[in-house]
């Protein structure tokens, strides 16, 4: 294990959920799972002290950073000259990327704090026309959810929304003990490349709709979970009902969906 020589002039704070990642072979097997296709930019969240960014740098690709944390923008400023004019000092989550990127395409990355991580990913899927591919860190388990197929315990609204316009990928699981602090979990690394045909034959807006529906009671039938969206007695005896959420495979969402959307 390398360490970043630099790693305690940051102080890892709880409230923003930093772990920092002091493992350099495993920060470069993240940078490297970009393909660097179908982009110029890659946009890396919550950099910290620049252990990823390092290897984000050496690639044939414009690197920019978001962090909310002034004293990691500080040190990244301080430490990495020729990024300083890419470190945008905001919150992600609010951040109007567009600022930067104006239309264009751009990669998303990072070790994500685990506090945000589903929000990051349901702002990436209202991004999916700019966004053609997405790889980081994540807890385990969110990492997992998202690359989970129907059937599975763990599948629900973040594995069908993201696997509908994205192929999900688990790359590899990382240990707590390369971050400093350790987190009390393990991590995942997974990489979501977007379909080539990402526009779905449904209205995407009440897909999303209905996979949160479902998904809200997914014990119950898809007959008495989707019973807010008042359907005609004759759509509501397809055998799709008597099927719940997590039967269902994200073609069958959208099959769902339709048949809704000819319904309502």
């Amino acid at each position: 294990m390398a360490n970043n020589s630099n790693q305690h002039q940051v102080k890892a704070k709880k409230h923003l959920g930093q772990h920092f990642l002091t493992d350099e072979s495993i920060a470069q097997k993240i940078a490297d799972t970009l393909t660097l296709n179908g982009y110029k930019s890659v946009l890396e969240i919550g950099p910290g002290m620049g252990v990823l960014t390092k290897y984000l740098l050496k690639k044939d690709i414009t690197t920019h950073v978001i962090e909310i944390d002034t004293e990691s923008v500080d040190y990244l400023k301080a430490n990495f000259l020729n990024l300083a004019p890419r470190v945008i000092e905001k919150d992600f989550l609010k951040y109007d990327l567009n600022e930067i990127f104006k239309g264009e395409s751009f990669a998303v990355i990072g070790n994500f704090p685990y506090n945000i991580s589903t929000q990051i990913v349901f702002k990436m899927l209202e991004m999916r026309n700019q966004i053609p591919e997405f790889s980081g860190m994540f807890q385990k388990e969110v990492a997992q959810r998202i690359c989970s197929k129907e059937g599975s315990k763990v599948y629900g609204i973040l594995s069908v929304l993201t696997q509908a316009f994205y192929k999900a990928e688990y790359l590899f699981t990382v240990p707590p003990s390369v971050f400093n602090p350790p987190p009390k979990v393990d991590s995942g690394v997974l990489r979501l490349t977007r379909k080539e045909n990402y526009t779905l034959p449904c209205d995407e807006a009440l897909l999303f709709k209905v996979v949160k529906t479902a998904f809200q009671q997914r014990r119950k039938t898809l007959r008495n979970s989707l019973k807010t969206f008042n359907l005609s007695e004759s759509l509501r005896e397809d055998v799709i009902f008597d099927k719940r959420p997590e039967q269902l495979s994200v073609q069958q969402f959208i099959l769902l969906t339709q048949k809704i959307e000819k319904d309502i």
